[in-house]
């Protein structure tokens, strides 16, 4: 039997949902009897069905019978009931006698589905056949056990990985194809994240255009010593579109920044504190993506900045996927812009490293899509049929 196939069968349904489902999983789950697909499902939204009770029920519209069949999951079915009733059960219930899986549910009240069936005889099997399968659920997996955010990283570069010239000049280094796909990220996370030097430099809006907005985003901005002009466009849409501002948590409650802190408020702005960097440079970037988490609600958030902030991220280690858009262009100026500044790196054991998830051709453009390894993940392994 080919798990790999299935699994990936599994997960290409559930990314459907990518916006629609977070905090909770991105999940699939396919049925197969006598080497036959009889069901197919994901998890389409929060609050809904989950992937497992979509594909017994797209199993019972076909007509197809499911006791004795195969049940390929991208997440192990959960075992207790949130707001829809537990999987497991359901999964027993229907006679299903196998149920292969691509990842352990972290959850502490969630998880434990697989061993709940296998005590009541349905063989279970944890499969790492389908890195599709397996990488679908990271995002999951990192919010439930860091308690931050999934983070992506966006920049656009040359074939020499410059961002900008070195006067700036950034505007258009990738196409219009490209262009669109980020207005399609940005309409699907709940915040998108800068540094107060891009909004000085560009006055961006950072609000997604000319395509449907499945959550509609927060703007926060990384601004330690609160120096955003009430003018700023991220400023006077606040009433709009969410703006956050993101300031050293000692400034925020002093009263010399009182009248400042009380014009950005009326605009609509929310002030959010945060403690200062262990090295006294800006504010802290892990508290301040738990802040977003836990007091926000932000699941995922997409950081589109200048080369500061995306090192002082990428130093903290604190860049979980990186979506990257080659343009067929060389500068060959070595003051052009570089993606990530702030770093010392003497050698390549220096380097951070990720690995590769998705690429793509997009118009003359090339998009590639990085994940930092997580630690300790085993090399795919295929079970016997």
């Amino acid at each position: 039997m080919d798990h790999a196939r299935y699994l990936d069968l599994a997960a290409r349904h559930a990314l459907r949902a990518f916006g629609h489902v977070e905090p909770n999983p991105l999940v699939g789950a396919v049925l197969v009897r006598d080497g036959r697909v009889i069901g197919v499902g994901h998890h389409r939204k929060f609050g809904g069905p989950h992937a497992e009770a979509e594909a017994l029920a797209d199993a019972a519209r076909r007509g197809e019978a499911t006791r004795g069949a195969t049940l390929y999951v991208t997440l192990e079915p959960c075992a207790t009931a949130g707001k829809q009733p537990a999987c497991a059960p359901r999964v027993l219930d229907a006679g299903v006698a196998r149920v292969v899986f691509a990842r352990r549910d972290p959850h502490p009240t969630k998880g434990g589905g697989a061993a709940w069936l296998t005590a009541r005889g349905v063989t279970c099997d944890l499969c790492e056949a389908s890195r599709l399968a397996i990488g679908l659920s990271d995002p999951f997996v990192h919010r439930v056990t860091t308690g931050r955010p999934w983070v992506i990283a966006k920049w656009a570069q040359t074939i020499d990985g410059r961002v900008a010239t070195r006067t700036g000049e950034s505007k258009w280094i990738s196409g219009d194809l490209a262009r669109r796909r980020v207005h399609r990220l940005r309409a699907r996370v709940d915040a998108v994240l800068t540094g107060i030097g891009t909004v000085v430099a560009d006055d961006p809006m950072l609000t997604p255009r000319g395509v449907r907005v499945i959550r509609p985003a927060a703007r926060v901005v990384a601004d330690t010593d609160l120096d955003i002009s009430p003018q700023a466009s991220l400023v006077t849409s606040a009433r709009e579109h969410r703006s956050l501002v993101a300031c050293e948590a000692e400034l925020a409650g002093s009263a010399i920044m009182a009248r400042r802190r009380g014009v950005l408020e009326q605009a609509g702005v929310t002030i959010v504190p945060v403690p200062p960097s262990s090295n006294g440079l800006g504010i802290d970037l892990r508290s301040l993506l738990e802040l977003l988490h836990r007091s926000h609600g932000v699941a995922t958030v997409l950081v589109e900045a200048g080369p500061g902030l995306l090192g002082s991220l990428l130093e903290q280690d604190l860049i979980d996927e990186a979506v990257v858009y080659i343009a067929p262009m060389l500068l060959g100026d070595e003051l052009a812009r570089s993606v990530a500044v702030g770093r010392i790196a003497e050698s390549l054991r220096a380097a951070k490293r990720m690995y590769l998830w998705r690429l793509k051709a997009v118009g003359e453009d090339v998009e590639l899509v990085y994940r930092r390894r997580p630690p300790g993940r085993a090399e795919p392994v295929t079970l016997p049929a």
